[in-house]
């Protein structure tokens, strides 16, 4: 099928007889996949290293804002640390992600949803210290639970689980 369809190619863009050398025919009958997913693992590359940046500077801006505990109501300063702290865990989530894609070239939902989760309970944290309306309170609430659904289901029906599963059974047989 494969050189039916080069040939083709070659037919459509070679109309005077020229020989195959022609860039643009080779161009179009490469399987650009290789070069695809070298790229991809070029852009992915760039994006663990900004996050390992930005974490390593996330962490050093918590340290140098704990000098807020002599200045500041010791309250505010920690609801400030959680928080931070919290943020901080969401891009370790994100970090995971990444780092899943780059090895096995696919994204796991569940550690979406857990990042998505991180990042919820951290807006909660903040609407329970400024002490938010109940509506708000309702949504998060529902949006949690919504989350949880979803991660539950991610992992029950998980294409791991189940390659896993079919492996158990064939060597029980």
């Amino acid at each position: 099928m494969k050189t039916i369809t080069s040939r083709l190619i070659l037919n459509l863009f070679e109309p005077s007889g020229r020989e195959s050398s022609s860039w643009l025919t080779h161009i179009l009958a490469a399987d650009l996949t290789h070069l695809w997913m070298k790229g991809i693992k070029v852009v992915l590359s760039l994006l663990i290293i900004t996050i390992l940046l930005g974490l390593t500077g996330g962490v050093f801006r918590i340290f140098l804002n704990l000098q807020t505990l002599f200045s500041h109501p010791i309250e505010q300063t920690l609801r400030h640390l959680i928080v931070d702290t919290l943020i901080i865990l969401a891009i370790v989530e994100v970090f995971k992600t990444t780092l899943t894609y780059f090895s096995e070239g696919r994204v796991k939902v569940t550690f979406i949803v857990d990042t998505i989760l991180v990042v919820m309970l951290t807006e909660i944290i903040s609407k329970w210290f400024s002490e938010a309306p109940v509506s708000q309170w309702i949504t998060l609430g529902g949006i949690i639970l919504i989350l949880g659904i979803i991660r539950i289901v991610a992992v029950q029906w998980s294409p791991t689980k189940t390659e896993t599963q079919a492996e158990t059974a064939i060597s029980m047989s």
